[in-house]
């Protein structure tokens, strides 16, 4: 007593999911890029830059925030109505 399957039903992700997680890889993306730059070129001259809101506060709140729709997109099931 086999039953049939189709050739679609082998994937454990449906496209809902992998929306949510294009999501979470943009939120991660935009994070790290907040949070480069603010060096100097000279190494003894001191850039207070790198201590500022963006790099300090906001951009790992992104990164952390993209993790956690991540954790959310495999965690989904697409099927529950």
């Amino acid at each position: 007593m086999k039953k049939n399957k189709r050739e679609g039903d082998d994937f454990i992700f449906k496209k809902k999911n992998y929306q949510v997680m294009l999501i979470g890889i943009l939120f991660i993306t935009t994070g790290f890029i907040l949070m480069s730059g603010g060096g100097s070129e000279d190494p003894n001259v001191f850039n207070p830059e790198i201590y500022n809101f963006r790099r300090i506060r906001l951009a790992p709140t992104l990164v952390l925030i993209g993790f956690g729709i991540q954790v959310y997109a495999i965690l989904l099931n697409p099927n529950k109505k």
